[in-house]
């Protein structure tokens, strides 16, 4: 483990580099970090409470994005047979460890909201916008 410029690097198989590219390029996704949060907040969740939830989401989106999430592991999908279909998504050890590391995000916008504020109105006020 060494440091640069204040970040710990780390050295890594190139199998794991690319999980860690992997994971960060789908939770960059906004849905899947707000999918995440939902699940946390409220536990096992029916498909329309989660885009009730989450909001300003497509349909479509929100299914592609449940795909993928069940896909990598982060959230099971249970089928209840019914009429009409009954569908609950549980996020499992793996997502809720995954949400516990993305957390400080939420704390960091939390304590430097009123900064990023006042510097993207420094900067619209520079450009003119």
């Amino acid at each position: 483990m060494q440091t640069q410029g204040g970040l710990m690097h780390i050295e890594v198989s190139p199998e794991v580099d690319a999980l860690v590219r992997d994971v960060i390029g789908q939770v960059a996704d906004k849905w899947t970090m707000l999918i995440l949060e939902a699940l946390e907040e409220h536990g096992t969740l029916r498909f329309t409470q989660v885009g009730r939830i989450v909001g300003g989401i497509s349909q479509k989106m929100l299914t592609k994005t449940l795909r993928q999430m069940e896909c990598d592991g982060l959230i099971t999908r249970k089928v209840h047979p019914v009429i009409p279909p009954h569908v609950e998504y549980t996020m499992t050890e793996i997502g809720r460890e995954l949400t516990a590391a993305f957390c400080g995000v939420w704390v960091w916008a939390e304590t430097y909201h009123a900064q990023v504020e006042a510097a993207r109105a420094a900067f619209k006020a520079r450009e003119g916008r």
